[in-house]
């Protein structure tokens, strides 16, 4: 089962302070500029929770914007303390590590920082006597400066500034730094004479950085513990230098084996040499390496029995000679990896759940194109089998969305997965947080994307939701998604169909304000025009039909959302539908009902009183379609209309005492005990037609509506009916001399049911 603990004190008090930094640690001097109060001092726990929670918002959440100035808050240490940020994306300009260049950084992660130019290398100066882990991961241009296009060649002209290689930067004076991730830097960077001055390097990530002579490595023999050259076009030179490399314990020489054609494969003596040279090796991966046949075992040798991971037994020949073994082992998109017998406690592979997992996991931060074809693997494992570690798979997934946000594979596979991990089958395991961080994940794709594979996964996932209850959280944002979606010149008619099923079910039992706020939104007029646009290619299909049936709802007790149907020609669209399509029964009845609660606005029913309007209205009162729903629903409107008296029957044709007899003659037509396909929230528009005289018919319509849902559906509707206080206006109806006969005995019965109705569900254990 789900278990929903709360958010740590520690994670709320972060989340406000950031949304609230005006108002809580800061003030803002000149309007702008973000300055700390002076009588605040914040340790480096709280400071780096600040700052890497703040990259996380700015990431991940729609609703925050980030402040220009948010990193001043940290340029005095005597006040506040940084040594661990992790900082990512575009996020991160030059001025922002400027801002906090006298902080003594110990950790200092960039990755995919592409708005940081040469500008910010000799920021990274400030920070080289306590730095000892950097990563420089994608950040492609901070070996790059801005010159005047007076300096430059022919070529650059054409700019307004030239971007100049910067050649001369070392890490000279980074006398601590043991961690180097430069993985995915720009080609024609000196790697080489970059790192010289680095004596005592412990792990380093070349990841897609070409280099012919990797001798420069073996400077680091002694030292080098992690060594990670993914995408690396690889020879024996480089698997010489490699096992000299004695101290390796991480070894990642994998690649992406879609990336470009690649002739080095891997041989059972290069993986024998990685075995004997490399002792203290605890982590290997080659994934993606073309793999000889010689490296494994055949079938018929294979030791029967259970699944070993024990090196004797291994059925990857090479790795017999492990003395222990691996706790990792990358053979992602590799034959070895649907071997028996592997001797690695954690693999990475195509093979089963488990291997797909752990590749997502290890792959998700830097490797997207690796980590979106293991969603993909995911998928189908969801869609064709049951997920047996789903909470890891759905966090593991959530977790590749957040941070390839911009990333269409990523967002393509992982919104697909979702959509299988968040089905009815899963619910009970998943907690509501972790409900609501999927939700999250998902409108991020959908605002970041009007791709139509992502928009439909995205939206097929939300029908998962108990709605409107699960996106109530986020109320807002989902209308306005779903309102962009439905654009009438869109030619996706599933993701039509989707999103108006969508924005039907969030307006469908919710509050006034809710409604009134979606209808300011634009629904209303979305909704006009996806019907338009239906009429004038004369079709009635589910966009149709779902699109009358939201107005319905969004129009329930809402006056302004009724007057916004008229004032856009929504009475026009009425009468053409009904010419256009005169068989659909679930059409007439939608939009009866939602003309229903136009007629109970009494300020806009003088728009209803037309001859034409009139004479539609009386004739749907012999309606058979859909049972008695669209006759009950004709009936209502005239009802209200009725009530406002003689004096405001200002047509000549047809005649109110003629529309009255008919509805008489409609309403004893009915059986009482039809089941409805209606949903009441409140009696109160009903109610208001009983304690009156100037329409009989009016008060017998009302009378039966509230005869036949207390008779069909009592558990529902008694408790309705008393609490909104229709018993006493019964009662006092059945005394009126105005009121018919057949209309009294009806309320009494009414009041005997919610009489009988309470006296059976009375307490009566004391």
């Amino acid at each position: 089962m789900a278990s929903d603990t709360p958010e740590s004190l520690m994670a709320l008090c972060t989340d406000f302070c950031l949304r609230n930094l005006d108002g809580t640690l800061g003030y803002l001097l000149d309007k702008e500029t973000l300055r700390l109060h002076p009588d605040i001092f914040l340790p480096s726990e709280i400071c780096d929770r600040l700052v890497n929670e703040y990259v996380e918002l700015v990431n991940a959440a729609c609703n925050f914007e980030p402040h220009e100035s948010f990193f001043s808050l940290f340029s005095d240490p005597r006040s506040t303390r940084l040594t661990r940020i992790h900082l990512r994306e575009d996020l991160v300009q030059d001025q922002d590590l400027e801002a906090i260049r006298k902080q003594d950084l110990v950790e200092l992660y960039l990755t995919n920082c592409e708005k940081l130019s040469a500008k910010s290398l000799q920021t990274l100066r400030s920070f080289s006597h306590t730095l000892v882990s950097l990563s420089l991961f994608g950040c492609a241009n901070i070996f790059y400066e801005e010159e005047n296009p007076g300096g430059c060649e022919d070529e650059c002209l054409v700019n307004p500034t030239c971007q100049v290689l910067v050649k001369d930067f070392t890490f000279e004076g980074f006398s601590r730094l043991r961690f180097l991730n430069l993985g995915r830097m720009i080609d024609g960077v000196p790697v080489e004479s970059l790192l010289r001055p680095l004596s005592s390097l412990a792990a380093l990530d070349l990841s897609g950085i070409q280099t012919s002579d990797a001798a420069f490595l073996t400077q680091w023999k002694d030292s080098l513990v992690s060594l990670v050259l993914y995408n690396m076009d690889l020879s024996d030179d480089h698997i010489r230098v490699i096992v000299q490399l004695h101290k390796l314990r991480h070894l990642d020489i994998s690649r992406d084996r879609l990336s470009s054609y690649y002739k080095f494969k891997l041989t059972r003596k290069v993986l024998s040499l990685f075995v004997q040279k490399l002792g203290n090796l605890m982590s290997l991966d080659i994934s993606g390496h073309m793999i000889l046949e010689n490296c494994s075992i055949s079938k018929m040798d294979e030791e029967a029995g259970q699944t070993s991971i024990e090196p004797s037994k291994s059925s990857i020949m090479p790795f017999r000679a492990l003395k222990r073994p691996l706790q990792f082992l990358g053979l992602f998109e590799t034959s070895l990896c649907r071997l028996t017998h592997i001797p690695a406690y954690k693999v990475s592979g195509d093979k089963n759940e488990e291997q797909v997992l752990n590749a997502i996991e290890a792959y998700t931060e830097h490797r997207p194109e690796i980590t979106s074809r293991a969603i993909n693997l995911l998928f189908d494992i969801a869609r064709i089998e049951r997920c047996n570690q789903l909470l890891r798979a759905l966090k593991l997934v959530i977790t590749a969305l957040k941070c390839h946000k911009y990333d269409k594979n990523i967002q393509v596979t992982g919104s697909a997965a979702l959509f299988y991990l968040t089905n009815s089958e899963y619910r009970s395991e998943q907690s509501v947080r972790l409900r609501r961080q999927v939700i999250q994940v998902v409108l991020n794709g959908m605002e970041s994307y009007q791709e139509v594979t992502v928009q439909r996964n995205c939206c097929l996932t939300l029908c998962n939701f108990s709605i409107p209850e699960e996106l109530e959280f986020q109320y807002r944002r989902v209308n306005e998604l779903l309102l962009s979606i439905l654009n009438p010149t869109r030619q996706d008619e599933s993701i039509q169909r989707i999103a108006v099923h969508l924005c039907n079910a969030l307006v469908c039992q919710v509050d006034n304000d809710h409604k009134e706020a979606v209808g300011k939104m634009g629904f209303v007029v979305t909704m006009l025009k996806l019907i338009q646009k239906k009429l004038l290619d004369k079709i009635c299909d589910q966009v149709m039909e779902f699109s009358w049936s939201a107005l319905w709802n969004i129009t329930d007790e809402t006056p302004d959302n009724c007057e916004m149907f008229l004032n856009f020609n929504g009475m026009k669209l009425f009468l053409d539908c009904l010419k256009e399509f005169p068989e659909k029964q679930e059409l007439h009845r939608n939009m009866l009902g939602l003309l229903g609660n136009v007629a109970e606005v009494k300020e806009l029913r003088p728009q209803l009183m037309t001859s034409q309007f009139i004479s539609v209205f009386s004739n749907l009162l012999e309606s058979k379609a859909d049972g008695i729903e669209v006759s009950y629903n004709a009936c209502g409107v005239l009802s209200h209309i009725m009530f406002d008296g003689p004096e405001a029957w200002g047509i000549c044709e047809p005649q109110r005492e003629e529309v009255e007899e008919r509805m008489w003659a409609a309403i004893q037509s009915w059986d009482i005990n039809s089941r409805r396909n209606i949903n009441y929230r409140s009696f109160e528009p009903i109610l208001r037609l009983l304690p009156q005289g100037i329409s009989p018919v009016s008060q017998h319509w009302a009378t039966w509506a509230l005869y036949n849902l207390v008779s069909v559906y009592p558990d529902k509707y008694c408790p309705l009916l008393i609490k909104e206080g229709g018993l006493p206006l019964l009662r006092d109806m059945t005394k009126m001399a105005t009121a018919r006969q057949e209309t009294k005995e009806m309320a009494r019965k009414v009041i005997e049911h919610c009489s009988n109705f309470k006296e059976e569900n009375m307490d009566t254990s004391r």
